[in-house]
């Protein structure tokens, strides 16, 4: 599996589908997963990673939200201790959940060394700014909804890191499978925290390259508020005129025809609120 990114103890891992990312980081005597996933050998990669350069520690596995594609490779940590959004942990739709991954792995003939279920949540995020102590580092959490109803943000300060889940990738715009104004309001977070936390440099997204300065953060963060606030001038005029310039801003992230179809749901679902 690639490496996309590694220093300062943190691992960047990149799947071939979907450029999805997976991250190991060092504490010390612990070592915190995120996401690992999506297809056998890759999971495979991590656990070898994870055997060989971090061997006897403890291992504590966050969940940024809970699409199938980030949730896949659960039961490869069977001694994790999971940690995850409250609204992750209080999902309705768990089975729907499964039910992805049962497809997928049925679409592609895949089979997994490890049962797959939804994630049992031991730590759980529950108020905006809530901190966790892992081995002396600090990792402080913030709701990001938006994306879907159970994402969060997680800050290491001391890392200069941002795990950001399916937030502020340069090659995608914004998802909205869930609300376009939570979405919103989950970029005006990410602006504050920038503000807050301005030494942050590192940003992971959940796809894509990471984020390695203040700088590209900031661009991706207006990228983004700037894409949904063009959704919202077609939404109140529906011309060819305003759908061109939305379809122009999303050539800032690829020149991906798969990308105006995920935009064309973007519109369905603003046009239904």
């Amino acid at each position: 599996m690639k490496i996309q990114y590694t220093n300062a103890g943190i691992t960047i891992f990149e799947s071939s589908l979907y450029r999805t990312t997976s991250t190991v980081i060092d504490f010390g005597d612990t070592i915190l997963i995120v996401d690992p996933n999506w297809l056998p050998v890759e999971v495979d990669a991590i656990k070898i990673f994870v055997n060989t350069q971090h061997k006897n520690k403890k291992q504590y596995l966050l969940f940024t939200h809970s699409d199938y594609d980030h949730i896949i490779g659960y039961n490869a940590f069977p001694d994790a201790i999971v940690i995850s959004s409250v609204a992750f942990r209080d999902n309705s739709d768990k089975a729907e959940v499964l039910k992805q991954i049962c497809d997928f792995d049925n679409e592609f003939y895949i089979r997994r060394e490890y049962p797959i279920s939804y994630p049992t949540s031991d730590i759980v995020i529950i108020d905006l700014g809530q901190k966790l102590m892992i081995d002396g580092y600090e990792l402080i959490f913030f709701h990001s909804p938006g994306h879907n109803a159970d994402g969060i943000f997680t800050l290491i300060p001391s890392k200069l890191c941002w795990i950001a889940g399916d937030y502020l990738s340069n090659i995608e715009m914004p998802f909205i499978d869930f609300d376009a104004n939570m979405y919103l309001n989950t970029l005006h977070l990410a602006n504050q925290i920038l503000i807050d936390f301005p030494h942050i440099n590192v940003l992971i997204p959940g796809h894509g390259d990471v984020a390695t300065s203040a700088t590209e953060i900031y661009t991706r963060i207006l990228n983004d508020i700037k894409y949904i606030e063009l959704l919202k001038l077609y939404k109140s005029d529906l011309s060819a005129e305003n759908l061109l310039k939305v379809e122009d801003h999303i050539r800032n992230y690829a020149d991906n025809p798969t990308l105006l179809e995920a935009n064309q749901k973007n519109i369905k679902k603003l046009l239904s609120i």
